[in-house]
C-alpha cells in the first residue's frame, strides 16, 4: 500500500468521523445557539435564534430542533440542517424546559410562572391542554413507554405523575428541596431526580412512586452550599449515572447499580446540563459561567477537552 493511499484512507476516515455528530448548544445570554464539531474540538458557528434560549431537543427523526426561547414565550421549530426557523409553537408563558414523547407527536412544556404544563400537539402545532401542577415546575420527562409525564415543582418539592392518556395527575412524590432535573432509566423502572438545595439525588421506583435511595454528594475542600445537583443522565446499559453539580464545577460519576459515587470530575464553571454522544462513549456538559462545554470520555471517566461556545451555555443536544 502506497503512502499516498494510506494518507487518503486516513483523510476519508477522519472526515467520516468528524461528520459523525454535531452538538447544538443554547446560549442563554447570546440569544443564540452554538454549533460545535466535538470531534475536531471546535465551534463551527453561532446562530442568533431568539430571546433567552434554554431548553433544546431534537425530533425523533432528528430533522427538527426544538428550542424554548423563554423571553419570547414560545418554542421554535428549526430545521436541523439549515438552522432556519420554520415555525413557532404556543408554549405558554416563560417556557424553560420541555419533553417529547417517543413518537414525536406531543410536547410537554414546563411553565414556571403559571404553575402548569402546556401540552402541544406537534402535528397540528396547537396547544391542546394545560395541566396544573405545583409551584415553579421546571424539570420534565416522559417515561420510555410513554405512560407517564413527570413534572418536578421546585417550590412545592414534588414530582407529579401525569397519566399520558388522561392528562390527570395520578400521584405525587415528595422529594428533597428544589428538585431540578428528571431522568428515567432505559428500562423505565427508575426515575432519578436531582435536588439543588440538598446536594442530593433521589432514585424513585416507578411502580410504587416511592423513593428507594438517596445519594448525598460531598466533595473534599468544596463547600456543601456549592454542591447543587442539576442535570442528570443514565447510560442505556444502566451501568453509570452522571450528575452535574452546578457551582461545585464537578460531574459526579455514580455506579447506577450500587448508587455509590465513584469519582468527581472537574469540568468548567457552573456545570448545568448533560448529553451523551450517540454511542454514549462521550458525555458533553454545558458550563454556564466559564462559557464552554466539556467533553468526558465515559470509558476512562476523564475530561478530555473543553470548547468555548459563547455566553452562558444552558442546554445541549447531539445530532448523529
Amino acid at each position: 500500500m502506497t503512502l499516498k493511499l494510506i494518507l487518503s484512507i486516513g483523510l476519508i476516515a477522519y472526515s467520516t468521523l468528524s461528520a459523525a455528530e454535531t452538538v447544538f448548544v443554547s446560549l442563554e445570554k447570546d440569544n443564540a445557539i452554538a454549533v460545535v464539531d466535538p470531534i475536531a474540538g471546535k465551534l463551527l458557528k453561532t446562530v442568533e435564534i431568539g430571546q433567552r434560549p434554554r431548553g433544546i431537543a431534537l425530533s425523533p427523526d432528528q430533522s427538527k430542533l426544538y428550542i424554548a426561547t423563554s423571553d419570547d414565550d414560545t418554542v421554535l421549530v428549526v430545521d436541523s440542517t439549515s438552522l432556519e426557523v420554520k415555525s413557532t409553537l404556543p408554549a405558554g408563558e416563560d417556557p424553560e424546559t420541555f419533553a417529547i414523547n417517543s413518537a414525536g407527536t406531543t410536547m410537554y412544556v414546563s411553565n414556571e410562572d403559571d404553575n402548569q404544563v402546556t401540552v402541544i400537539d406537534l402535528v397540528s402545532a396547537k396547544a391542546v391542554q394545560t395541566v396544573g401542577v405545583g409551584v415553579e415546575p421546571e424539570g420534565i420527562a416522559v417515561s420510555p413507554n410513554d405512560e407517564w409525564i413527570v413534572s418536578a415543582s421546585e417550590t412545592t418539592n414534588m414530582v407529579h405523575w401525569i397519566d399520558a392518556k388522561t392528562l390527570e395527575i395520578k400521584a405525587n412524590t415528595l422529594v428533597d428541596p428544589r428538585p431540578r432535573a428528571l431522568s428515567f432509566t432505559a428500562d423505565g423502572k427508575q426515575l432519578w431526580v436531582t435536588s439543588e438545595m440538598n446536594s442530593s439525588t433521589m432514585i424513585i421506583d416507578v411502580a410504587s412512586k416511592a423513593i428507594i435511595h438517596t445519594i448525598k454528594f460531598a466533595i473534599p475542600a468544596v463547600g456543601q452550599e456549592k454542591i447543587q445537583p442539576v442535570g442528570v443522565v443514565i447510560d442505556a446499559r444502566q451501568n453509570w449515572a452522571y450528575v452535574a453539580l452546578g457551582p461545585a464545577n464537578r460531574v459526579a460519576v455514580v455506579d447506577a447499580k450500587t448508587y455509590e459515587v465513584e469519582k468527581y470530575l472537574l469540568v468548567g464553571a457552573r456545570v448545568w446540563n448533560l448529553a451523551f454522544s450517540p454511542n454514549q462513549d462521550r458525555l458533553y456538559t454545558t458550563n454556564g459561567v466559564s462559557h464552554d462545554i466539556s467533553i468526558i470520555d465515559t470509558q476512562e471517566h476523564k475530561v478530555t477537552k473543553s470548547i468555548a461556545v459563547g455566553r452562558y451555555p444552558w442546554g445541549l443536544v447531539v445530532k448523529k
